[in-house]
């Protein structure tokens, strides 16, 4: 049997070359921080043929409820877990509140409720229009709730929010330039070329400004709000997050596998 070489006594430029070749190229994060009119986001943006799904119930018909749940979930099938942020409003049992439909199946309706009143009265989720995160065979997208339940778009995910925070590049007609309601925020958007961004602000914003980031700074068309204050939440290893939302967990989460 040969003796092999011990890489102590190769050059130092042999050494590099070997690495060059072995070495498994770095994968760009999707996610970077953003700094937008004094306020600081997180903001991921995906193309919409990534494996992005949406996460509700596990196998044992149980609310995943943490973003540590559904990576566990995911490292049992030997991928990964890239990064998660919550996926809409829900009930106290984790319940979606609207429409949630998960691999194509349809697991709550939407929810069609009309409330008349001052915005200010209204909850965000019934602030009209609210509207629909999609993503079929046509790629992504997000419409108003009417504009969905009247064109019924085959959808192999699909998650009910609101209010519509971009509407063909016109702010919702709702949102209130300089007000004080502030809070964390997070939302999703189809952008240029059709790319996804979620965003997710690191300390208080009102609507205004958070669908600003979107239209003015993102790109973005149309988006939607998912949810604010302890509603609003996000996972991405890389830079430490894990976050817990004090309401006792996330109803439905978006994650990015691969």
């Amino acid at each position: 049997m040969r003796a092999g070489i011990s890489k102590s006594v190769l050059p130092a430029a042999v050494l590099a070359l070997l690495a060059a070749f072995t070495a498994v190229p770095a994968q760009a994060s999707p996610c970077a921080e953003t700094h937008f009119e004094g306020a600081d986001y997180i903001v991921c943006t995906i193309d919409s043929d990534a494996d992005l799904r949406l996460f509700w119930k596990n196998g044992a018909d149980q609310p995943y409820r943490t973003f540590a749940n559904v990576a566990a979930a995911i490292s049992e099938e030997g991928r990964e877990l890239v990064f998660a942020i919550n996926a809409g409003m829900y009930r106290p049992d984790f319940t979606p509140l609207g429409l949630y439909v998960e691999h194509g199946r349809e697991l709550r309706p939407a929810d069609t409720t009309s409330m008349e009143g001052p915005p200010r009265q209204i909850p965000n989720f019934y602030k009209q229009p609210n509207g629909v995160f999609l993503l079929g065979e046509a790629g992504a997208g997000i419409l108003p709730t009417e504009d969905f339940l009247a064109t019924r778009p085959d959808v192999r995910f699909a998650t009910q929010s609101g209010p519509m925070l971009v509407i063909a590049g016109a702010l919702h007609p709702a949102l209130i330039p300089g007000s004080t309601d502030r809070t964390r925020r997070s939302g999703v958007g189809i952008c240029a070329a059709g790319q996804i961004r979620f965003a997710i602000s690191e300390s208080g914003v009102n609507f205004h400004d958070f669908a600003r980031l979107f239209r003015d700074r993102l790109a973005c068309p149309d988006a939607l709000f998912l949810d604010g204050g302890r509603g609003a939440g996000f996972y991405l290893p890389e830079m430490g997050r894990n976050d817990f939302s004090w309401h006792g967990g996330y109803g439905p989460i978006f994650g990015l596998i691969e």
